[in-house]
C-alpha cells in the first residue's frame, strides 16, 4: 500500500504534486535544492548550475485565464500576461492557501533514488538527500514523483558551428542571458528562432548596432494579442476549437491557420518560413520580431556554416564580420541525474515515458515523472491532470496497461513525432 510520496522539486509541477498527494490521503516529502519554491519562476541575478533560469524581463505568453491551476484563480487585478514576478507571487498563495510548505525541504538536494532491495515485492525506493550543511540523510518511500523540469541542462551543440573555438568575442547559452546591458552597440548573432530566441533577439535589438538571427528550419510566429484585443490563447484554445479538431482533417487547419497568419505578415516574404506545417511543431509566440525584421533591427539568416575569429559565415553564402556576442537560444538537455540509468525506457532519441508520465519498464507503476512535456499551454493545468492521475494510480484507483502495451504505445507516440 503506497502511503509516503518523495516528489522532486517544488517549481509549479511539484507544488501540485505535493497537493495532489494531500487530496488523496498519501503522505509527501517535497525536497527542493534551492531556497525557495518557484523552480523556472523564481529568478535570480546570476545563474546557478544545474538550476532554471530566466531573464529579467521575461513574462509568460500564455493568459493567466489558461495558465492557473483549476481550483485556484488567479486574482482578478491581475494582468492576462503576467511578470514573472507576480508569477512566483501566485505560487506563494498557491502553496500557502493549501498549506503546502510545511510538506517541503528546502535547500535539500536528491542525491540518488533507487530501488529497495525487496523492490519486486515492496516497490519501494531509497531516497538520499544532501542538506545546505552537507550531511546526508537516508529515507524510504513508497513512491517517488520527478518534478525537477526540463530546463536545466543548456544545450550548446559545438560539434555543428565549425570555428566556433576561434570566436574573438563573447558567447552563451540563452540560459546565461538576463537582460540587455552588455549588448550596448554590439553585433549580435542569436542562434534558435524558438521562444527565448525571438525574446532575446527582439530585447537586444533595442540596444545593439545589429542583431542577425540565425535559423535552420524558420518557425510559424502567432500573436499574443489576437483579433479584437484577446489573449490568443482564450480565442482559440477552447472546447469547440477542440472538436473541430475532431471533426476535420489536420490539412485543413494547417491550410486555414497559415493562411491567417501570411494574413499578418507573409513568413515567406519575412524569410521565416518554415518547412513544416503549423501543427506539426509548438509555433513561437512573439508580437514584436516581425516589428523588428521589417524595421531592419533583426535580420533573419539561415543555418550558421562556420564561424572565423570574428566573422559568421551562413549556409546561403553571406557572411557578418565583426560580430561581438553569439547569444545560443538552442534548447535544453534533460536528465535526472538521481535515478539509475536502466531506469528510464529509450525510444528512440527520446526518453519513452507512458502518456509522458509512467516508464514502462517498471514491476511497480511508483516512480513517476510529472511536468515533463512539450505542449500547446502552460505547464500549470497540464502538470495538475498528471498529478491527479498519479496520485489516483498510487492509490490503486487507476491501473496501468501492461508493460507491453505501454510500450507499443510509446513507440507509436515516437513515430508519429519522427513524420512530423
Amino acid at each position: 500500500m503506497v502511503h509516503r510520496v518523495a516528489v522532486i522539486g517544488a517549481g509549479p509541477a511539484g507544488l501540485t504534486c505535493v497537493k495532489a498527494c494531500l487530496d488523496e490521503g498519501l503522505v509527501p516529502t517535497g525536497f527542493e535544492s534551492s531556497d525557495d519554491m518557484g523552480g523556472l519562476w523564481k529568478f535570480k541575478e546570476v545563474s546557478e548550475p544545474n538550476r532554471a533560469s530566466i531573464y529579467r524581463s521575461l513574462t509568460i505568453n500564455i493568459s493567466k485565464e489558461m495558465m492557473c491551476y483549476s481550483d485556484f484563480p488567479i486574482p482578478a487585478d491581475y494582468p492576462n500576461y503576467m511578470h514573472h514576478s507576480k508569477i512566483l507571487t501566485y505560487f506563494r498563495m498557491y502553496a500557502d492557501h493549501f498549506k503546502l510548505l510545511k510538506h517541503i525541504r528546502f535547500q535539500t538536494t536528491v542525491k540518488s533514488v533507487k530501488p529497495r532491495p525487496d523492490f519486486a515485492r515492496s516497490g519501494q525506493w531509497e531516497v538520499v538527500t544532501e542538506d545546505k550543511d552537507g550531511q546526508q540523510q537516508s529515507q524510504v518511500f513508497d513512491a517517488v514523483i520527478c518534478c525537477s523540469g526540463h530546463y536545466t541542462y543548456p544545450n550548446i551543440p559545438f560539434k555543428d558551428f565549425p570555428g566556433i573555438e576561434t570566436f574573438e568575442g563573447k558567447y552563451l547559452h540563452s540560459w546565461d542571458y538576463k537582460g540587455p546591458e552588455d549588448f550596448y552597440g554590439k553585433r549580435v548573432v542569436v542562434i534558435g528562432i524558438g521562444n527565448s530566441g525571438g525574446d532575446i533577439a527582439v530585447e537586444t535589438s533595442r540596444v545593439a548596432d545589429q542583431v542577425y538571427m540565425s535559423t535552420r528550419r524558420g518557425a510559424w510566429i502567432i500573436r499574443q494579442v489576437s483579433d479584437f484585443g484577446v489573449p490568443v490563447d482564450m480565442k482559440y484554445n477552447t472546447r469547440f476549437v477542440h472538436i473541430l479538431f475532431q471533426l476535420f482533417p489536420m490539412s485543413f487547419f494547417n491550410w486555414f491557420g497559415e493562411k491567417k497568419l501570411n494574413a499578418m505578415y507573409d513568413h515567406t516574404m519575412y524569410a521565416i518560413k518554415p518547412k513544416h506545417r503549423l501543427f506539426s511543431q509548438i509555433p513561437v509566440i512573439n508580437d514584436d520580431l516581425p516589428m523588428k525584421i521589417l524595421s531592419g533591427a533583426v535580420t533573419i539568416k539561415p543555418n550558421v556554416k562556420e564561424i572565423c575569429g570574428s566573422t559568421v559565415v551562413f549556409d546561403d553564402g553571406t557572411v557578418v564580420e565583426k560580430v561581438d556576442t553569439i547569444v545560443f537560444a538552442t534548447g535544453y538537455n534533460y536528465d535526472w541525474p538521481y535515478l539509475p540509468n536502466n531506469v528510464m525506457y529509450k525510444s528512440g532519441h527520446r526518453v519513452g515515458l507512458y502518456k509522458h508520465v509512467f516508464p514502462p519498464n517498471m514491476e511497480h507503476p511508483t516512480l513517476a515523472v510529472v511536468g515533463f512535456i512539450h505542449a500547446l499551454g502552460a505547464i500549470m493545468p497540464q502538470a495538475e491532470l498528471q498529478a491527479r492521475w498519479v496520485t489516483r494510480v498510487l492509490k490503486g484507483y487507476k491501473k496501468l496497461p501492461s508493460s507491453q502495451t505501454m510500450i507499443k504505445a510509446i513507440e507509436r507516440d515516437t513515430h508519429d513525432i519522427s513524420k512530423r
